[in-house]
């Protein structure tokens, strides 16, 4: 498999900008991606940000691979850095989330401090850039809107989107106006 020459073609074209090649290592290769998060037990959003994570750390190393045969090696490698990394960060992020919905009937206070949560989380995504704004707005559409349309409608390579919500997400949560929420 290290000498597939299929491989070492897709490698050069895509060193040379062929889309088509980009997209044949995608197709080939996502689905390792996916078996290596899951094997971290990853997935959902999680997987969705390491997959971004690695096929953006293709496009920084491709032109620097020395063995452009043994790509899916050092796709794994890269995955499990990234997994292992995940977990790390999940180990320190505290979930804050609405009350528990059968804690009981929240009552008039607990469907204010709902309304006061939703309005502060408004209020710290209309202060995001433009940028951020609207590549949430079309990650969390309904119905779900596919990563190359999103692409196509922001003018970004398929493997930036999931470093970008990461990016946009992060400052969301480090917001000001959701500080109150968040745990002491």
């Amino acid at each position: 498999m290290r000498d597939d020459p299929g491989v070492v073609d897709l490698v050069l074209r895509a060193r040379d900008g062929d889309d088509k090649a980009w997209d044949g290592i995608v197709e080939r290769y996502a689905p390792l991606i996916w078996s290596v998060c899951r094997r971290y037990g990853l997935g959902g959003s999680d997987a969705d940000d390491i997959a971004g994570s690695v096929w953006l750390r293709l496009v920084e190393h491709l032109a620097t691979l020395q063995e452009p045969a043994a790509l899916a090696g050092w796709l794994a490698r890269v995955a499990q850095r990234e997994c292992l990394q995940a977990l790390r960060i999940r180990k320190r992020t505290v979930a804050v989330d609405d009350p528990e919905p059968d804690s009981g009937p929240l009552g008039l206070d607990g469907d204010l401090l709902v309304a006061e949560r939703r309005h502060a989380l408004r209020t710290a995504f209309a202060e995001l850039p433009v940028r951020c704004r609207e590549l949430l707005g079309l990650l969390f559409a309904e119905p779900p809107v596919p990563y190359l349309e999103i692409a196509a409608a922001l003018g970004l390579p398929v493997g930036a989107i999931g470093p970008n919500r990461r990016r946009c997400l992060d400052r969301l949560r480090r917001s000001p106006v959701l500080a109150a929420f968040a745990p002491a």
